[in-house]
């Protein structure tokens, strides 16, 4: 088969794949059993990657190496998922200097919000992906420093969905103080901030005290912003035990700005230490 027939082919791996993971409808049954459609889509995405290296289409066998990689990870399979993500910053950087960076920004948003795994059984995983951004950022792009930021804000998310709150903590905290100051870029350092003390209350509510303090010291515009007025009205709630106050603050917030899932998870998590709440819902 040519060239361009491996092309085809490859393409028409990656839609199968992808039918496949919708398919799986979750990576959290997943953990349960079920996990067959995945590593089927695992095994297309890897198979695609590799035609469209014969093919010499870098850009294309990446970014197929990153949805192997993804999903290896939510697998659990850490050494290939790490191999993956460094096959696949191999690969872009035979495409262009820029894709490297290019996949660190786009990582999709859906992969995160599957993965509800225990720290125990899956401390490695972002991991992979750390050792994923350092391999990219040893590239050398001038660019290096931003598109490292938000390189390094996936792992903090991936890091929180594992319950490894204080590495995604130190995520949040170090991007914030790096942004806060660029009249460009300050206006995102409350949403990294209001994550980092969303990490902390999860933990202990005392630590989120303290932590909202230091954000709002360090950074006093973050005093007036709704991320702020929300973490105060939670800590209130979850002080005086009022399920039915943290969830209509939660509610109003959620009208203006729309959670997503990463935020209805830890603040489901936060609502769940509230005395007699067990039923998983924000609404």
């Amino acid at each position: 088969m040519d060239s361009a027939g491996k092309e085809r082919e490859a393409v028409q791996l990656m839609a199968e794949a992808e039918k496949r993971v919708k398919g799986s409808h979750s990576f959290l049954r997943g953990l349960f059993g079920g996990n067959t459609r995945v590593e089927e889509a695992c095994e297309m995405y890897t198979r695609a990657a590799n035609m469209f290296k014969i093919a010499k289409n870098w850009s294309a066998a990446g970014n197929a190496f990153c949805q192997a990689a993804k999903l290896h990870m939510q697998l659990q399979s850490k050494h290939d998922s790490a191999t993956s993500f460094v096959d696949a910053g191999n690969a872009y950087k035979k495409a262009d200097p820029q894709g490297p960076l290019h996949h660190c920004r786009q990582a999709p948003h859906h992969h995160r919000r599957d993965l509800r795994g225990r720290a125990g059984g899956h401390r490695e995983g972002h991991r992979a992906l750390r050792a994923g951004c350092r391999l990219l950022q040893g590239r050398g792009v001038q660019q290096a420093s931003g598109s490292a930021n938000k390189c390094l804000l996936k792992v903090a998310a991936y890091a929180a969905q594992l319950e490894q709150y204080q590495k995604a903590i130190e995520i949040y905290e170090q991007v914030g103080t790096n942004t806060m100051d660029n009249p460009l870029l300050k206006y995102s350092a409350k949403e990294y901030f209001f994550k980092a003390a969303l990490c902390h209350f999860i933990v202990d509510e005392l630590n989120a005290k303290l932590a909202l303090e230091k954000y709002e010291e360090m950074f006093p515009a973050f005093t007036d912003s709704r991320e702020c007025k929300l973490l105060k009205k939670l800590l209130e709630a979850h002080e005086e035990q009022n399920a039915e106050a943290y969830t209509e603050a939660v509610k109003e917030f959620d009208s203006i700005s729309r959670l997503d899932q990463w935020l209805t998870t830890m603040l489901l998590r936060i609502k769940k230490s509230i005395q007699g709440e067990g039923d998983g819902d924000l609404k």
